[in-house]
This record gives C-alpha cells, structure tokens and sequence, in this order.
C-alpha cells in the first residue's frame, strides 16, 4: 500500500511540476500583439509622409488632433495593462497594446517628419524608394547633379538612422526589446502600402517597382 501511495504522490508531482513549467513558457513568451503594431505602423507613417506634402497640412493638422487621442488611449491602456499585469497572471497579456507615448519617440517622430518635405521631391522622381525592410534606399541617381547625388545620400543616411531607432525605441518602450524584429516588419508592409502611386518599392524579392 505504501508503494502505491507513494506512486501516485509522484505521479501528482510530476503533474504539477509541469503544469508549472507550461504556465512559466506562458509567462514568458506574451505574443506580439500585431494588431496593435499595425495601428501604431498606420499612425505613424500617416503623419510622417502626409508631413512631406504641404497640400495636407489640413489632413495632416486633424490627423495630430486624433493622433493625439489616440495616444492618450494607448498611454491609458499601456498603463492599466501594466497594473493588470501585475494582478492577473501573465497569460491575460495577450491581449497587450503597443504605446508610442515617450519622449524619445515624439523626438524620432519629429525628426522624421521634418525630413519629409526634403525626401519628397526624390520619391516623386523615383531617385529614393522604400525597401522591403522598413527603410529607405538610393534607387537611381539618373539625372542628379553631384550636389544633388550627396544629399539624397545624407537624406537616406539620416533617415535609415531614425527607423532603426523607433523601432527598437518602441519595443523597448513597451518593455519588449524582443518584439523589434516583428516590429520592423510591420513598418516595412505599411510604408510600401501607404506611399503614393508612382513612387518605388521593393518587393519581397529584392526588385525595384513603381506602386
């Protein structure tokens, strides 16, 4: 009878012990909340390119106005989530936001936008397109004069610098360093989704198209 009993006291052990482990691989690995990061994605690169195009100073004027909001909402959520997070077991935290309210994103975001205007001109001509990995690129420097030819590059320079930056900035933020990847990612399709007709893009492949 001992044996017995001491069996299933080992088999109710082995039991709970993984029960934990499964409930700690929750805890740990909370998903990237992507529908979140497309939204995040579609604010973003809504205002920086509409900043680029004095035609939209109207739209781009209400689109802050909203933005606005919406960035008190995620700032709202992001904290609450955090108290939830701390009452609830982790496993609830897949139902996460992704907030952009900090100083150094509202810094990157800015620099950006005020790029815009500059890089206009060389989307139009199709001298600078997107790429599949969120950034940008020097596509042709046909008829470009040498003057011309070295501020596309600080452009494209400059600009590559402040993409990396928010989107490891964001993850970080949001206390998951390990979301950058999948953050960069999603930046990449709303760029290319968003630009105007006529401007270049890279495909998955690796080749240049006009959208």
């Amino acid at each position: 009878m001992n044996s017995i009993k001491q069996y299933h006291l080992s088999s109710l052990m082995l039991v709970l012990l993984i029960s934990i482990s499964l409930i700690s691989c929750v805890t740990i690995n909370i998903y990237f909340p992507a529908a979140a990061a497309e939204k995040v994605a579609e604010k973003i690169v809504n205002d920086v390119l509409q900043s680029g195009d004095s035609a939209t100073e109207i739209n781009k004027k209400n689109t802050n106005e909203q933005g606005q909001l919406e960035n008190k909402k995620y700032h709202s959520s992001y904290a609450l989530l955090s108290i939830m997070n701390f009452i609830i077991p982790v496993a609830e935290a897949g139902q996460a936001n992704i907030s952009i309210d900090s100083p150094k994103i509202r810094s990157i975001r800015k620099s950006m936008e005020k790029r815009q205007a500059k890089l206009a001109p060389y989307y139009k001509s199709g001298a600078v397109g997107f790429t599949n990995k969120g950034l940008i690129a020097s596509v042709s420097s046909k008829g470009l004069s040498i003057k011309q030819k070295s501020t596309v590059n600080k452009l494209v320079k400059a600009e590559n610098r402040d993409r990396l930056a928010l989107y490891s900035e964001i993850a970080n933020a949001n206390g998951h360093p390990e979301w950058r990847a999948d953050i960069q990612k999603t930046f990449a399709k709303t760029w290319i989704n968003k630009i105007s007709k006529g401007w270049m893009y890279q495909s998955n492949s690796g080749k240049w198209a006009h959208k």
